[in-house]
């Protein structure tokens, strides 16, 4: 067995890298030469024989890759399957289930916006009604927990029996700001709640420890594209089998739906749904698994590559515990250097909690107001696009900049191609592109574009 390489710059050679760091790993991901030949190897085949490769080569290889998924979390295989992103997985979940008048769906105010918005469009086109926690980091997990326990008991007390919490969403890392959840603790307390609980773990796979044959969610997914090395769109949705039934289709619904029987009018009859032969060979899978093994012609080679992202891990990173130790800490230390250099501070708790990943939040040296070098209100989304866009053209790098609590933070993201100095680099970019904003430059440039 080969032995593992030293984290850090050494695995650049193995990234396609620009000429500056990627400090916002966690937006899209990456993948390694050593991914992107399997990949490659799976397309050819793929335009080689595309029948063949569709219909006989493809479903074996997607049980590999769903098999070794299953097994990094922790779960029986039956419970795995594969769709392009959390936020469609997420839209299965919620788009498939039958919500009933008085049902509520609960999340805290900082879940994903895509989440947020579909959320809304289920309030839109069903009975169910939506509530929002409020929770502002930094926060202590126990707090968060309370408060999360204490919202859904006031909602069913008020709901007099006729309104009752039956999803809850939750992060196991929020998007924005980047700090931990204690998903864990949420988990556990749906259960005791009788809530059913929707974990949203985009950040998860390949970022933190995941047991869900311990924990037991009732619905998770998690992109496999950011911090996992699998090419992207990739994510994995696990539905335990006993929840197997409130999901009636994949999205878009395919070959693998099986209509339920039809009563005809005035008759307690059922009637056989017509029969629709599919195109494709018979599936051996389960009902679940068959939703999800063939949604419509696109190219879903991708999911393939999970067992060459494992592998690689394991062989040329030394194995998940660690990568994940690497970049939590790489976080930790990069985070404060971060912090000196710009004369702030890092976004934490007292029990140093929410800082448990690969993300940092490290904050800017701007105010707001109508003083001298201050940004006026109305500006505040102007300086972070323009801050954005002045890093891409002249440092060729992104800074995810965004503003929380009226202030305004950097994201960094640490993975294994990563160092110290990198870090420190983009503060160091970032300082003077503050300097710039208080100056008024920004001013006269936003006008000129």
């Amino acid at each position: 067995m080969a032995q593992a390489k030293p984290l850090g710059h050494p695995l650049r050679e193995h990234f396609l890298s620009g000429s500056n760091p990627n400090l916002n790993h966690g937006s899209f991901g990456t993948f390694p030469e050593e991914v992107r030949s399997t990949l490659n190897e799976y397309q050819r085949q793929l335009e080689s024989q595309p029948d063949i490769f569709i219909r006989y080569t493809y479903p074996p290889l997607l049980d590999k890759a769903r098999t070794a998924t299953a097994s990094l979390l922790n779960v029986p295989v039956e419970e795995v399957v594969f769709v392009p992103n959390a936020t469609t997985g997420i839209n299965t979940v919620l788009r498939g289930m039958k919500f009933e008048n008085g049902d509520l769906i609960v999340h805290f105010e900082t879940v994903y916006g895509a989440i947020e918005k579909t959320v809304d469009y289920i309030v839109e086109t069903t009975m169910v009604e939506s509530e929002a926690i409020g929770a502002r980091w930094p926060i202590e997990d126990d707090t968060l927990v309370q408060r999360f326990e204490e919202s859904i008991v006031k909602l069913n007390r008020e709901g007099g029996g006729r309104r009752k919490v039956r999803l809850a969403i939750f992060d196991t890392i929020v998007s924005m700001p980047g700090v931990r959840v204690p998903f864990e603790r949420l988990i556990a307390k749906c259960k005791e709640l009788d809530v059913l609980s929707m974990v949203d773990g985009a950040h998860g796979i390949g970022h933190i420890p995941l047991d869900l044959g311990t924990l037991k969610p009732d619905f998770f997914v998690s992109n496999l594209h950011k911090w996992l090395f699998v090419p992207r769109g990739a994510c994995v949705l696990h539905v335990p089998l006993a929840n197997q039934h409130l999901i009636r289709s994949s999205l878009p619904t395919s070959w693998g739906f099986v209509p339920a029987p039809k009563t005809a009018p005035q008759s307690s009859h059922p009637r056989k749904p017509k029969e629709i032969t599919s195109p494709l060979p018979a599936s051996r899978q389960p009902p679940f698994i068959a939703l999800f093994e063939y949604t419509a012609t696109i190219d879903n080679t991708n999911y393939l590559c999970v067992p060459a992202a494992l592998s690689f891990r394991s062989t040329i990173c030394g194995g998940e515990d660690r990568i994940m130790s690497y970049c939590i800490h790489l976080a930790l230390e990069g985070g404060n250097r971060a912090a000196e250099i710009l004369g702030t501070d890092v976004m934490d708790n007292a029990t140093h909690t929410m800082r448990n990943c690969a993300f940092a939040m490290v904050r800017l040296p701007l105010s707001i107001g109508a003083g001298k070098g201050m940004v006026r209100e109305g500006d505040k989304a102007a300086v972070a696009q323009w801050m954005a866009r002045r890093a891409a053209e002249e440092c060729h790098t992104y800074f995810a900049v965004v503003l929380y609590g009226e202030r305004w933070w950097w994201r960094v993201s640490a993975q294994v191609y990563l160092e110290v100095v990198d870090v420190e680099w983009g503060a160091r970019k970032l300082k003077e592109l503050c300097e710039r904003v208080s100056s008024g430059e920004w001013l006269t440039e936003g006008k000129a574009e």
